[in-house]
């Protein structure tokens, strides 16, 4: 306790109060770790989660989500590829 309030971790806050989902942030990381070639959306390459993340907390709604299901889509179909 700090001053008469409790400290909370980042991880302890409710996923209402955050930009981006838990579950859309943890693949996002997965997505993202050690990646060599990027993941292309909106015309634009995303190396890295930072990127990728900036990027969908710049669009809202709807727009997010395509933004965000492309990056999946991408990843899954690379997946696809390795089998």
């Amino acid at each position: 306790m700090i001053n008469g309030h409790m400290e909370t971790t980042h991880d302890e806050t409710n996923d209402e109060d955050l930009p981006l989902s838990r579950p859309q942030r943890r693949l996002l990381r997965r997505l993202y770790n050690g990646r060599t070639t990027p993941i292309i959306v909106d015309d634009r390459p995303f190396l890295t989660y930072k990127e990728a993340a900036r990027h969908l907390l710049t669009l809202e709604g709807e727009a997010r989500d395509l933004s965000y299901a492309q990056m999946k889509a991408f990843a899954a179909g690379e997946d696809a590829g390795k089998a």
